[in-house]
Parts: C-alpha cells; structure tokens; sequence
C-alpha cells in the first residue's frame, strides 16, 4: 500500500490524516496516510528515510523550506513560494516539490465561497511564507490590483518586487490604508495570539468587502469578528483553504480531485464539538 505523511513540529494538532483518510475512502484510493514528528534538526534525514519506501508527504511549519530544498525539481508555484509544503516521488525516485496552500486560497475563495478575484482589489496582510505562497495564484486571477500591507514595509516591498512580473502588485504600511476595497486577507499570524492587525474599518465598504483569515477555530478569529462588526459582506475563515490545499496535494499524487464539501463539513463538525 502506498504510504504518504504529514511532517511538522509539533505534529500532533494536525488533520491531515483525517482529511485524506476521508479523500481516500470517498475515491477509493487504496493508501496509508500518518503524522510524522520531525526532529527539528535532522528534517532532511527523516525525509529521506521516509521517502526509501513512501511516495508522498506533505509538509508544515517549520520545514517548508527545508523541504524545498530537498526537491530534486520545483513546480512553478513552488519555485515562486520559496516554499514546499508537498512533495511526490517519481517513478525515478526523484522527489517534486509543490506549493498547494496558494491554490488551496484561491479555490476557496471561487468555488467554495463564489467570490471573483477578477477586476478586484485585493489587500494582503503580512509578509511571510503564507502570502508568498499566496501571490501566484491571486495573481493569476488577474485583480485589479494587490497590496502587500506589513508592520516592517521593506518586507512588503521586497514581495511586491519579486512578484511585479506577474501583475499589479504593490507595497504598503498598515497605517497607510484607507480607501476601502473588495477583499482583505489577513495572512499574519495575528490570531493566534487573539491579536488584530492594525487596521482602519474604513477598509471594509459594509455589505460589499469580503474579509478572509488564513487561520481558524472553534470560535471565530480576532480577525472575522473585527470584519463582521465593521458589515463585510462575507467573512470566512481559513478551514476550507486547508481542505483545499490538500485536495490539491492529493490530486498531484493520485491522479483524482475529490470532492472537498463533505469532508469539509465533516471538519467544521468536529471543530464544533470539540
């Protein structure tokens, strides 16, 4: 049976193993799928004994970019991230390295949520690896413009830079946003700590803006609340980007995109009740 793993540190909070567990059963695919905890500082070596006999894994924090510069080859999106969260053994025993979590947003935001990237104005919160994973794809949506809003501006403009060949994307500080626009995503990891990126309400146009946190719980974020006191017309956590992004991983591996609906409702479930 085919073996695929989760690598992180610490490991033990993931859903990894649930979510494909589920996409196996749903499409029969036939394979074993576990969390691995990776010593902090031996990542590359545990990989390589994984991947003797695996053919999968996925990849979070901390190891992302360790992993990426484990793959033997990149994909595009990869290459753009700086950062691997999936990697799939060739039939030559080499390993690819790919990027989901980019892929996993956007299709969250289109599919699962019908919201239209095309034509809009789009504000990114922070500057680290979740918005570099993010750029590609939210550029190939082709908005009207992106800004990169982060505390330390010379983060931001250094993104907007690298990624300018794709599309309109520019920098800024927090306290420099004013006029409102149609979507904001907050990648820091602000929530974690109950926190709010420092922002003006006059961001959100009520009944219009979207607002989006990369992150989730049982209760909803710092961030989605501030969005929903201030009248966004939809505020969404970051659940379904998870799912997706490992659809995305799963259909890279497999050859079959399942149907995330029911695995998604399964997850919000479960995070309900815990």
């Amino acid at each position: 049976m085919d073996r695929y793993v989760v690598f992180g540190n610490p490991i033990g909070h993931s859903k990894s193993p649930l979510i494909h567990r589920l996409f196996a059963e749903q499409t029969g695919q036939q394979l074993d799928y576990s969390a691995l905890l990776a010593p902090l500082d031996d990542f590359i070596g545990c990989a390589q004994a994984f991947f003797e006999h695996g053919q999968g894994a996925n990849i979070t924090v901390p190891f992302k970019e360790q992993a990426f510069r484990l793959a033997d080859s990149l994909t595009e999106r990869a290459q753009r991230a700086g950062a691997v969260n999936t990697l799939r053994k060739g039939a030559d025993g080499r390993l690819l390295g790919d990027n989901t979590d980019g892929a996993g947003l956007v299709r969250d935001l289109k599919v699962n949520a019908g919201v239209s990237l095309q034509g809009k104005r789009i504000l990114l919160l922070g500057a680290g690896g979740a918005v570099r994973g993010a750029l590609e794809p939210l550029l190939a949506e082709k908005p009207l413009a992106v800004v990169i809003a982060n505390r330390t501006v010379e983060k931001a403009e250094l993104l907007a830079h690298q990624f300018a060949d794709l599309g309109p994307v520019s920098a800024a500080g927090f306290s420099w946003l004013a006029e409102p626009v149609d979507l904001i995503i907050n990648a820091t990891s602000a929530s974690l700590a109950g926190e709010l990126p420092p922002i003006s309400p006059s961001l959100i146009l009520p009944g219009h803006t979207v607002c989006y946190d990369m992150m989730y719980g049982k209760e909803p974020t710092p961030f989605c609340r501030w969005a929903t006191e201030h009248g966004a017309a939809h505020v969404l956590d970051g659940l379904g980007m998870l799912a997706e992004q490992a659809a995305e991983a799963f259909y890279l591996w497999r050859g079959v995109r399942p149907d995330t609906a029911p695995v998604l409702a399964e997850l919000r479930r479960q995070l309900a009740s815990a």
